[in-house]
């Protein structure tokens, strides 16, 4: 009786105009779900939900326009089949498409009665209410709704990534700390090559004292002259700084831009998972429904409804913590774009076409042309200089000073006259005998050959940083690749000869939903080898610099003790 009543069933769904309920990404055959027949037992029979409503769509997409597509795929162009089979529509298919396109995303739509939740559009079904048919008044656990947490979202304009990198330009306080960097090396460079200051002053002699009183009183003024050109050398350290630090604001630049970059694509690479997500939580109702239709004829028990209401359950949190993802890493974008009140929106970007790039070239250019590389070169330019200043300071300066003073003293008794105005004169200068600065060139000379390996030490630094992430990037090429033309299809078609042997009336249900999900769970990893050829490829093109919120450095001192106003300042 029960095969009977079973095999009615399953005829009666064969031929039932069902909605499609295709892999995200690629059109299925008309997948058919067997119709709920009168209960057998004494309980109350499941009552059918509604059906999904029209809007039950990715956040922040307009899904009015596109079928069930791979999540930021763009499927329009390619037909469902397996790469070289003939399917019915008569063409041939390449396999998943190249080229993305987030605004495709669209969540799945199942046959089993799917209803939204009142104020936050969250799936529920009224068949928990019964979960074992022969003891009614049982019941394990409730029906909570998964929650919906980027219903606010759907209503805000899609952002691309131009807008973070302008934000990040504009925003990011690293980018204006190089930038002072810059400046402070300007200004002590400006410092450095100005002439000390004279100095005026009072002079007196023989004040007190001796038969002719009065003394010596009179006015001075000193001028220290620079001589060896050592002005035009101290200025010019600070003028290779400069440049220096320069340099420093591309590899800030070069790290913010990194950072912003791999945020924004793994944040849409949560996006997409939330769509896979939400269609797997459709899955995961449908086969709670099925399962109940299953027990009305006979074919299922207590046991396997409560499995099948675990799996829903166990999606539900999955679904969850995708939508929670997504939030986090988009608001670690906005962080890195230094906007971090930025609200939470949807992206409009694309994550299937994968940057091509040649990963050994790639190293290459790293290890000779990376703005780090550039810098440490320029600090060698900068101690060679320094050098010089050293060299040359052994220079004495020469220390002029000259006056007009009255003297007190008589120059005859009677009658009482006294010698009058007078002027003075001196010059010096001071001579470099035992020290001329020999320890400090010393040093400058040692700098320079430590700034020489630290070059070197850099481009191995580099070197070992970039060599795996070449190597990534390829493999998660090939494993993308692999994805694309080889698992999914097969697992389309494993899909697809499932369904037909179902609607034959020689295979269960349940195998159906299985082979299904197992679509989904290949676009999971396809999404996740996506991710990966996305953030090598984007550390690879920035010259593997991160650190977009780390304070810049530079080789510059912060002393402001340089040819001080009054005289006494050296060189630094």
């Amino acid at each position: 009786m029960k095969r009977s009543l079973l095999a009615a069933m399953l005829l009666l769904a064969a031929s039932a105009n069902a909605q499609d309920t295709s892999m995200p990404g690629m059109n299925m055959p008309t997948q058919t779900k067997p119709k709920s027949k009168p209960t057998q037992h004494k309980a109350e029979p499941a009552k059918p939900a509604q059906p999904a409503k029209a809007d039950d769509s990715m956040p922040g997409m307009d899904m009015t326009k596109h079928d069930d597509t791979m999540p930021g795929m763009d499927m329009t162009k390619h037909e469902d089949s397996m790469p070289g089979m003939q399917m019915e529509s008569g063409k041939k298919s390449d396999g998943p498409p190249a080229g993305t396109d987030m605004m495709n995303m669209k969540p799945m739509r199942t046959n089993s009665p799917v209803t939204q939740a009142p104020g936050n559009g969250s799936f529920t079904h009224d068949t928990y209410n019964l979960q074992e048919f022969d003891n009614p008044g049982y019941k394990t656990g409730s029906d909570l709704p998964a929650p919906e947490l980027l219903n606010d979202v759907i209503h805000r304009t899609p952002m691309p990534l131009p807008d973070f990198i302008a934000f990040a330009d504009k925003m990011n306080p690293t980018l204006a700390q190089a930038n002072a960097f810059v400046q402070r090396s300007a200004a002590q460079a400006r410092q450095a090559g100005l002439y000390p200051n004279p100095i005026a002053g009072y002079q007196g002699s023989e004040i007190r004292g001796g038969s002719f009183g009065g003394g010596e009183h009179g006015a001075f003024v000193q001028q220290t002259v620079v001589l060896g050109g050592k002005l035009g050398l101290r200025r010019n350290i600070y003028e290779h700084q400069k440049r220096s630090d320069q340099i420093g604001v591309d590899e800030q630049i070069y790290r913010v831009h990194n950072d912003v970059t791999q945020a924004f694509y793994t944040a849409l690479t949560s996006q997409a998972m939330v769509v896979v997500r939400q269609r797997l939580l459709g899955l995961a109702y449908d086969a709670v429904a099925t399962v109940h239709e299953l027990a009305n004829v006979g074919q299922a028990d207590a046991p396997d409804i409560l499995q099948a209401e675990v799996e829903a359950e166990q999606v539900k949190i999955e679904y969850e913590t995708a939508q929670r993802e997504y939030i986090q890493n988009f608001r670690i974008l906005a962080a890195f774009s230094g906007n971090p009140g930025l609200p939470v929106s949807p992206l409009a970007g694309t994550l299937e076409v994968t940057p091509e790039l040649d990963a050994e070239e790639q190293v290459a250019t790293i290890v000779s042309s990376s703005p780090t590389v550039k810098r440490m070169a320029q600090e060698v330019a900068v101690r060679e200089a320094r050098l010089r200043d050293a060299k040359r300071e052994s220079i004495p300066d020469l220390q002029l000073k000259a006056g007009e003073e009255y003297n007190f003293e008589y120059v005859t008794e009677t009658p009482v006259k006294a010698t009058g105005p007078q002027s003075f004169a001196s010059v010096g200068v001071n001579i470099p005998l035992w020290n001329h600065n020999q320890g400090n060139a010393a040093a400058a000379q040692a700098e320079i050959e430590r700034a020489r390996k630290d070059v070197e030490r850099e481009q191995l630094s580099l070197k070992r940083m970039a060599e795996p992430l070449a190597q990534s990037y390829s493999t998660a090429r090939f494993t993308a690749e692999r994805y694309k033309t080889q698992l999914i299809p097969r697992a389309q078609r494993a899909y697809q000869l499932y369904l037909t042997k179902y609607q034959g009336m020689a295979m269960a249900y349940p195998q159906v939903l299985v082979s299904q999900r197992t679509l989904f769970q290949l676009q999971i990893g396809y999404l996740n080898a996506l991710h990966e050829v996305w953030m090598n490829a984007i550390a690879l093109e920035n010259f593997a610099l991160r650190g977009g919120l780390e304070a810049p450095m530079s080789t510059g001192s912060s002393s402001t003790t340089i040819n001080l106003s009054n005289g006494s300042g050296s060189s630094e």
